[in-house]
């Protein structure tokens, strides 16, 4: 389950790349590593930490 950081920062990325008018077309959350991967149409990857951080990839 994502953390409620992550949650937040979620929101917040995905409020951004609307903001951009990116189509997301990957939203992943990763059990093993416990992060979450978007990856845009644009190829934008992001991923959202535990912490909630967030960075390109």
């Amino acid at each position: 389950m994502p953390t409620v950081a992550q949650a937040l920062e979620c929101v917040f990325v995905c409020q951004m790349l609307s903001n951009l008018y990116r189509d997301i077309v990957v939203f992943r959350y990763e059990a093993s590593t416990k992060e979450i991967y978007i990856l845009t149409a644009g190829d934008i990857q992001i991923v959202i930490s535990p912490a909630g951080q967030w960075r390109f990839i």
